[in-house]
């Protein structure tokens, strides 16, 4: 069996650490059983090697022997096809985990994400405020006729839905009793806390390093 290499950076500022995507593979790993490494590349010094692994100059991106990945969901999905503790192996399962993983993606980061990033810049009345609150009312609606978003128990889908819906901001914007109640229980997993932990104390090792 080739070997699942994680690749991240060397070192983050405080704000981002316990956030950075890197985490959504080391705990899908976790929860699967999937042995791994984690290897860096330099933060503050993005080279060549780094972009033509990652066109973007982000993390993570995945190794597993010859085959490389970057972008975090397709990482996961990578990973999901390793473990059906990840993606269902039954037709309608692993059709409902995907479009749920898709969902986390393309319906609720696509907005959370720069409604955060106009917010941390200090722009005021963001326009794409009542947009972030409509598709986070659905998901409470979601949240509140279901304990798993498929198959009727834990998947990719729910670590990649519970991971965006976490982020500090995001997840105090309004009073949403489900959606705080799914989110504790599926970061309460083993898994998630030791992905967390390792990452935090990856980064905290690396601040002696930095000048």
């Amino acid at each position: 069996m080739s070997q699942l290499i994680i690749w991240t950076y060397d070192w983050v500022p405080e704000g981002p650490r316990g956030f950075v995507r890197d985490l959504r593979l080391r705990w899908a790993c976790e929860e699967a059983g999937l042995a791994y490494t984690v290897r860096t590349v330099p933060f503050k010094d993005r080279g060549s090697d780094h972009f033509a692994r990652q066109p973007f100059g982000q993390v993570p991106f995945l190794s597993d022997g010859e085959l490389e990945l970057f972008e975090s969901g397709a990482g996961l999905l990578h990973l999901g096809r390793k473990s059906d503790i990840l993606m269902p192996r039954d037709p309608v399962g692993e059709a409902q985990t995907l479009q749920w993983t898709i969902a986390a993606l393309n319906s609720i980061e696509m907005v959370t994400v720069p409604w955060w990033f106009l917010g941390v810049t200090g722009t005021q009345s963001s326009p794409l405020t009542g947009w972030m609150e409509s598709r986070l009312a659905h998901m409470e609606r979601i949240f509140t006729e279901r304990e798993w978003l498929a198959a009727d128990r834990f998947t990719v889908a729910d670590l990649l839905m519970a991971d965006v819906l976490r982020v500090t901001n995001v997840r105090a914007f309004g009073d949403r009793p489900a959606t705080e109640a799914y989110i504790q229980r599926i970061t309460a997993r083993p898994a998630f806390k030791k992905a967390h932990a390792d990452q935090m104390a990856q980064f905290a090792a690396a601040d002696k390093d930095q000048t």
